[in-house]
């Protein structure tokens, strides 16, 4: 099999939630750096060999932003990761800021109550996806609607300062914004998450607390420079990476996990000594939405034998590169005791993921309650009979039918 003339257009055709479509195995053998077409009709970069995803990753001649934003290449038509983002005079600069900005939240004290509050979070969704399996006239529950999605929601609510009962509003709003199928206002749910934010900073003016939102209206009062736009961009980052991302490897785990039934079993047998080999490589294998990492090249930049362009869209395919046999002994199967652990699911580099640590925790604590309170769970249907979410950036399962 060898790669076709003319460029690929993304997303691709891939079997099932769990495998990634066969094209990236021939664009990483034969054309590491392909160009491709984007969702939006446009022509980008993908790059799919993990050498250079990860190279890339850290390489400060690719950025969010653009040097001729009006004609940058979109990538989509949703409201994340559409297209360029951020000013390119002071984009590293403001990265450097976020960072700062956020390091409070995810402070060592932050985290400890976190991980507390996570537990107490996890705990109560299982319970109610234990009586609604015992409600169920056929004995099967929903572990998407009931904990998958519920959980992430809450705890990005507590880290920004969201009011509980603000939950399934953000949820609609991260959801509207990742799609972009154009039967959906993906800028119009993003310019209400704008309002929304900017008038819960002001509330929070007054009281501030030790969440996120606090900390950085307390940054505006420091910097004039820092205004709601930046803020704004943050909170989404924060919500879509928070939130989304993480619902779906809840997902992707459990059927992981549940499709392999010495893998669960493995699990269950020891959820204290052996979730968190588990939880690695489902952020190896679970590969969320079907797209990528969105870059624009700064300068020219050579990599794999080709030339990107200055301006030129890179798609950075964390799926393909955590699947590359170059990197991964076996990479398509799911072994939690291999030796390579430099998956790049929380990225790399400068722009490694802020929120890794409590990524981990939500997942670890997920994973070995339900290992530990219901040994015996198992998937009430077939692999193939799972929906798939689809023109979406994330992707994942719209339900996932369980007993035990």
């Amino acid at each position: 099999m060898t790669v076709a003339p003319e460029r690929p257009v993304l997303p691709f055709t891939r079997p099932n939630v769990l495998e990634l479509a066969p094209l990236y195995e021939v664009l990483r053998r034969e054309a590491p750096v392909a160009a491709v077409t984007t969702p939006a009709g446009d022509a980008a970069w993908l790059v799919t060999r993990y050498a250079e995803v990860r190279d890339l990753l850290g390489d400060p001649r690719l950025g969010r932003s653009h040097p001729h934003p009006e004609r940058a290449a979109r990538i989509t038509h949703g409201a994340v990761q559409e297209g360029p983002s951020g000013d390119f005079e002071t984009e590293e600069a403001d990265h450097t800021r976020m960072r700062r900005l956020l390091t409070p939240a995810f402070s060592a004290k932050r985290m400890r109550q976190m991980g507390e509050d996570v537990q107490a979070l996890v705990d109560g969704y299982v319970d109610d996806l234990v009586a609604a399996k015992e409600a169920s006239p056929d004995g099967v529950a929903d572990l998407h609607t009931r904990l998958a999605v519920p959980l992430p929601v809450a705890v990005i609510c507590r880290l920004l300062g969201v009011p509980p009962g603000d939950a399934d509003h953000f949820r609609d709003l991260s959801d509207r914004m990742a799609t972009y199928s154009g039967e959906v206002d993906a800028e119009g749910a993003r310019a209400e998450f704008g309002r929304y934010m900017a008038g819960l900073a002001e509330r929070t003016r007054a009281e501030p607390r030790e969440d996120v939102i606090s900390d950085l209206v307390r940054a505006q009062a420091q910097d004039e420079t820092y205004d709601y736009g930046e803020m704004i961009r943050l909170s989404v980052g924060l919500l879509f990476a928070g939130h989304e991302t993480t619902v779906n490897r809840i997902g992707l785990g459990a059927l992981l996990l549940l499709t392999r039934r010495e893998r669960w079993e493995d699990l269950a047998a020891d959820p204290a000594g052996r979730t968190d080999a588990h939880v690695e490589e489902i952020m190896r294998l679970g590969a969320p939405g079907d797209l990528g990492l969105l870059r624009y090249a700064h300068t020219d930049v050579e990599v794999g034998g080709v030339t990107i362009r200055e301006g030129d869209a890179v798609i950075l395919s964390i799926n393909a590169a955590n699947r590359d046999p170059a990197a991964f002994a076996d990479a398509e199967a799911f072994d939690p005791d291999r030796e390579e652990r430099a998956h790049v699911g929380f990225g790399h580099g400068g722009h490694f993921c802020i929120g890794a640590s409590l990524a981990r925790t939500e997942l670890r604590t997920v994973f070995r309650t339900l290992a530990t309170r219901l040994p015996g769970l198992r998937l009430a249907t077939g692999l193939d009979d799972i929906e798939v979410r689809t023109q979406h950036l994330t992707g994942g399962v719209t339900a996932l039918p369980v007993t035990w």
